[in-house]
């Protein structure tokens, strides 16, 4: 016993003074990201979301618990584009963790890489609306960006993780294999769709829209971020109406009141969209994302008919 209580205090030792065998404290800002990095991660990393699912990213509460989650990280992992420019900067100046500041090894950008659509080419004001000056920040709705960013992740954890590259490659090889099948499942059942025209309550989708050939001919808003107003209310019935628009597709965290309205006019159908993982229990990680939304777009044209 003697001999055994040395050796297993040297192994406790061990163990506390090599960083790589505790696991990686991931924090993002969207669900998306830490449901990619549970898959790219696996057991080696813990992920924890700012933003739940089912909240507009663009209005997030920044609670006190965020500040110590953000001094905790070792990898914080954000939207960019300035659609966390509202609620994070303040806590990270709180969270005094220099190592997840920009520029930082612990800090990733997942728009980098990615096909950002819509970037303006003119000067941006206030009075365009909640118009982002870098491009539209809801990239992740398409899956070629999608993996764009698992590969990112990956490679952001291996250089903070060495010790866990093996692991990495291979769940981000593991995450691959599967978007790439179930891009084909999705682009399959979405291509006797191809050219139909949506309206949408908020501009999320042209990401959505674009790898799956649909085409946004108009948003129940007036303008980003500004609520719906009666003459460009009026507007979106006559254009449906004139243009036999189908479906209105409205993220979960807006009053259906006005789209419900039109849709009652019009016979357009309000279809639920989410643009996130947690949006509903159900869509626990971002392969369920597609589905529940694939699905929801293919139920409602085909009540359509």
């Amino acid at each position: 016993m003697k001999r055994f209580l040395p050796a297993l205090f040297a192994s406790l030792l061990i163990l506390l003074a090599n960083p790589a065998l505790a696991k990686v404290n991931v924090v993002t800002t969207l669900q998306d990201f830490a449901a990619i990095a549970d898959a790219v991660g696996g057991s080696r990393i813990e992920t924890f979301a700012l933003a739940r699912g089912y909240q507009d990213p663009h209005f997030v509460d920044a609670k006190p618990s965020f500040i110590i989650k953000l001094s905790r990280a070792d990898l914080l992992i954000v939207a960019g584009l300035e659609l966390e420019i509202g609620y994070l900067p303040p806590l990270l100046d709180q969270s005094r963790n220099d190592k997840i500041r920009a520029g930082s090894p612990g800090y990733l950008d997942a728009s980098v890489g990615c096909e950002i659509l819509q970037r303006p080419t003119t000067q941006v004001t206030r009075a365009m609306g909640d118009v982002h000056p870098y491009g539209n920040p809801h990239y992740w709705t398409d899956p070629n960006n999608g993996l764009v960013i698992a590969r990112a992740i990956a490679a952001k954890l291996s250089e903070l993780d060495p010790a866990g590259r093996a692991d990495y490659d291979k769940n981000l090889a593991a995450f691959a294999a599967k978007l790439a099948d179930k891009t084909k499942e999705w682009d399959a059942k979405m291509a006797p769709y191809a050219g139909t025209k949506v309206v949408t309550f908020h501009d999320s989708w042209p990401n959505f829209a674009k790898h799956f050939h649909l085409v946004v001919a108009g948003h129940v808003e007036p303008k980003p971020g500004i609520p719906p107003t009666p003459s460009h209310t009026l507007e979106i019935i006559n254009l449906i109406q004139a243009e036999k628009i189908p479906v209105i597709l409205v993220e979960p965290y807006f009053d259906r009141k006005t789209p419900d309205a039109i849709a009652e006019k019009t016979g357009a159908v309000v279809v639920t969209f989410y643009p996130s993982v947690g949006g509903i229990p159900a869509i626990k990680d971002y392969f369920a994302l597609f589905d529940t939304d694939i699905d929801a777009f293919v139920n409602a044209m085909k009540g359509k008919r």
